[in-house]
């Protein structure tokens, strides 16, 4: 397939450019700085290009299979986060430009306010308070996708992340906010970002999440 990746050199999105080409797709990477991209491979073409414009963003969506992101932004105390629900926007309108339908893109479990009320005590009280205006504005991106219905997305909703390769192990799944235990409540725990975007590429051929947002672990 042809993809193009937003957030390439962010620690996922590198694991999803190596893991995408290694599975003999053609990749996209729309980065700020080329130089950060350090493989190098004849199906890999890196272009710089502004990720809240459309109009810069659709000339390198035109042909393309699907586009994924792994997009990244950092929370602030000082100010609020906004560049989920922003740049989502631009990569609609380009989306729409180039005549591309499909989209894989990453946010969070608890992104829903009242999703985190069966946490456990130090992410309820402490984690989720620190990150809630990213979490916030991950949501407010959800809320754009949902009302787009001319695109095929999916949002994939990892925990915790570890900078780890991907591994073999199986994903548990849920559509919603966090993956339950037996009891129901949270499962906990984290996932490599290598296993992250091997569930992302999962999706190329498949059609279960589509329109949906899945939680995902590892067992």
């Amino acid at each position: 397939m042809k993809i193009t990746v937003l957030g390439a050199t962010g620690q996922t999105g590198q694991y999803l450019v190596n893991q995408a080409l290694q599975q003999g797709h053609t990749v996209t990477a729309i980065v700020r700085n080329p130089g950060k991209i350090a493989v190098h491979h004849d199906n890999l073409k890196v272009v710089e290009a502004d990720i809240f414009s459309a109009d810069s963003l659709k000339t390198h969506f035109k042909g393309q299979d699907v586009i994924m992101s792994c997009l990244g932004f950092q929370y602030s105390f000082f100010s609020g986060v906004t560049g989920y629900s922003l740049s989502m926007s631009s990569v609609i309108g380009a989306m729409r430009e180039a005549r591309v339908n499909k989209i894989i893109t990453m946010t969070s479990w608890y992104t829903e306010p009242a999703s985190g009320v069966q946490s456990p005590y130090l992410i309820r009280f402490l984690l989720l308070p620190m990150i809630r205006s990213v979490l916030t504005n991950m949501h407010e991106m959800e809320q754009v996708l949902h009302k787009t219905e001319d695109i095929n997305w999916t949002v994939v909703r990892p925990p915790g992340l570890k900078n780890i390769s991907a591994t073999a192990q199986e994903f548990l799944t849920n559509e919603g906010y966090f993956v339950a235990d037996s009891s129901g409540k949270p499962a906990g725990g984290s996932v490599g970002k290598g296993d992250v975007a091997r569930f992302m590429l999962s999706l190329l051929n498949s059609n279960a999440w589509v329109k949906k947002g899945v939680a995902i672990l590892t067992k």
